[in-house]
């Protein structure tokens, strides 16, 4: 079972391909890049400003029926669900679907100071965190999980980069 990045209103290559990098060591499957034509326009809340997560994951999964895998959706436009300001990602528990937004990993939303590397360690993290989700875990009270809950940026930097010996125990394709 792949697992297979699709990029949305993303055009960050080298963090594209650190991610999947790191992903391809951590994961016993490939890991490709894909192509989906989602028109993500239709799902801007004007009102908000931001795009609503649930119906692009929706979208994708009338695109993607013969993907043998687990698809992630890797934007850069700020995302919600209508019961939160904001979230990083969402993820479909048990499903093949998740999507994780970067707009809000940038270090420079909150200093204004760009940091690479810090950059693809929060997405690392987080896309961890959603793929966990797809694989049926649920937020772990472990703060060394990369499944620990993350509401806001500052637990993405204290949470550990990988699933505790727990978690992990539940992923069968993860490489400990």
């Amino acid at each position: 079972m792949d697992i297979f990045i699709a990029p949305v209103k993303f055009s960050n290559v080298q963090l594209l391909k650190n991610l999947t990098a790191e992903l391809s060591k951590r994961f016993s499957c490939k890991t490709n890049i894909i192509n989906l034509s989602i028109d993500i326009d239709n799902f801007l809340s004007k009102e908000r400003g931001q795009y609503f997560s649930t119906q692009i994951i929706a979208e994708a999964v009338k695109l993607t029926p013969g993907f043998n895998g687990k698809v992630i959706l890797l934007t850069n436009v700020d995302i919600y669900v209508p019961v939160l300001t904001f979230i990083f990602g969402e993820a479909q528990l048990n499903g093949k679907h998740s999507i994780v937004s970067v707009c809000r990993l940038h270090e420079e939303f909150y200093s204004g100071e760009s940091n690479d590397s810090l950059l693809l360690q929060r997405t690392i993290k987080e896309v961890l965190h959603e793929l966990g989700h797809n694989y049926g875990l649920v937020h772990c009270l472990n703060w060394d999980c990369v499944m620990h809950s993350s509401p806001g940026i500052e637990e993405v930097d204290i949470k550990g980069a990988a699933f505790c010996r727990s978690c992990a125990s539940r992923v069968e394709s993860f490489k400990y």
